[in-house]
């Protein structure tokens, strides 16, 4: 349980805390690896720009299919923390297998394990931010998490560009990098994260010994309305992996390909944690809605239909991170304020299910757009769906508020 002093104070658990360490070194390790692999799959492997998407959007599923189990195990078990850490072990096995593949179907293999492990740690962990975290520090709690968790998504793409400086071409040994800081943040996570006690609510539930289906209708409207505009939000953003291949496509050397996710990580970065901390005064309303106004203008700047050459096409991927970091953490803790207590994981489990199934059928149709009318045109249409995602916005948020007053 969270400390009365640190109540007071406004101070952040020491829980979550750790919890942003976890994310850092993972994402680090992650993205130090990721960031090179659409390209890699593409020049190296051969592969279609559809088949990335199809193998992108897939594997985000296949990690959010599973948020769904194991958030309702987390509730059922009345723990959370070590189905976090076999996630978070699950993921870090997977590293080696990418510098040691010697063929597309390997690097597959280990994307999904690696996706697998994701969705076994996802759902837990942050409904374990929200036992932990006071209701008045959760915009923030989740904004420090987010915050963290994208600062390891600069570290690794900045790392990977100084190591392949350092090592030429030598593209396994830098990937053979990348296993260091999983081990440091699955020890983090076992041996520095003290899981909070739980409501007796939901150790009654865990105690039950049964995972009954039904206890998802006990989550209010207010829930579905949050994921219903976080899968408004999905369906309109193109996935980090296409902008990628558009950099490609403008000519960024893959020496410096990295630098596409490095810059969408640091804006999101030092926007995250603001974003939750703004809340309290502006509300999510506001910023919801800037950032739908930064993702339509990053799509425009993407695609090239406001033409201001490449400084436009880092200025769009600055945007897309701002994007992420004005909306993702303030999502998490809706889903945290409008789940019960004892049903917190079933509640992450199911809205990343959601984003899972959105991110897969925006990648696929993102993929086939893209060979089919072209990248300037793809980009085009995703910012006008952006556009279009401001009158549910302001219709479930007027809901919101009136079901506030009333109460």
């Amino acid at each position: 349980m969270h400390k009365p002093s640190d109540q007071a104070a406004g101070r952040l658990p020491r829980t979550v805390w750790m919890l942003g360490f976890v994310s850092l070194f993972m994402d680090m390790s992650s993205e130090l690896i990721h960031a090179l692999l659409p390209v890699y799959m593409t020049t190296v492997l051969g592969l279609s720009v559809l088949s990335v998407g199809v193998v992108e959007g897939i594997a985000e599923a296949t990690a959010s299919m599973l948020k769904v189990v194991s958030g309702v195990w987390s509730d059922r078990m009345g723990s959370r923390k070590w189905l976090a850490v076999a996630g978070y072990g699950l993921s870090a096995l997977t590293k080696p297998l990418f510098p040691l593949a010697s063929g597309a179907g390997e690097v597959i293999a280990a994307r999904f394990i690696d996706r697998i492990g994701k969705g076994i740690r996802g759902a837990p962990r942050d409904a374990l931010v929200a036992d932990a975290t006071p209701p008045a520090l959760r915009n923030a709690a989740y904004g420090l998490r987010q915050s963290l968790d994208t600062v390891g998504a600069v570290l690794g793409p900045l790392a990977a560009i100084g190591l392949l400086a350092v090592y030429a071409d030598n593209l396994r040994l830098v990937l053979w990098f990348g296993v260091i800081p999983a081990v440091i943040a699955v020890a983090i996570l076992a041996f520095g994260v003290r899981e909070p006690r739980r409501v007796q609510a939901g150790l009654a539930a865990a105690k039950s010994g049964r995972m009954d289906c039904r206890a998802v209708r006990d989550l209010p409207p207010a829930f579905w309305q949050v994921v219903s505009l976080a899968a408004l939000f999905t369906l309109a953003r193109l996935t980090e992996a296409f902008l990628v291949l558009r950099g490609d496509q403008l000519g960024v050397s893959v020496v410096w390909i990295a630098l596409v996710t490095l810059v969408l990580s640091l804006a999101y970065a030092v926007s995250a944690y603001p974003a939750g901390l703004l809340a309290a005064r502006w509300g999510r309303k506001r910023l919801f809605g800037l950032g739908l106004a930064a993702l339509s203008a990053s799509m425009l700047l993407l695609g090239g239909a406001l033409p201001l050459g490449m400084p436009g096409f880092w200025l769009g991927v600055a945007l897309w991170g701002l994007h992420m970091g004005l909306t993702q953490g303030l999502l998490s803790a809706a889903v945290a304020d409008t789940a019960p207590p004892q049903l917190r994981g079933t509640a992450f489990g199911l809205y990343h299910l959601t984003i899972g199934l959105m991110q897969l059928l925006a990648a696929i149709g993102a993929g086939w757009l893209w060979q089919t009318i072209g990248s300037t045109a793809l980009f085009t249409l995703a910012a006008a769906l952006a556009l279009l995602c401001l009158p549910a916005l302001w219709l479930w948020l007027h809901e919101q508020q009136t079901t506030k007053e009333e109460t």
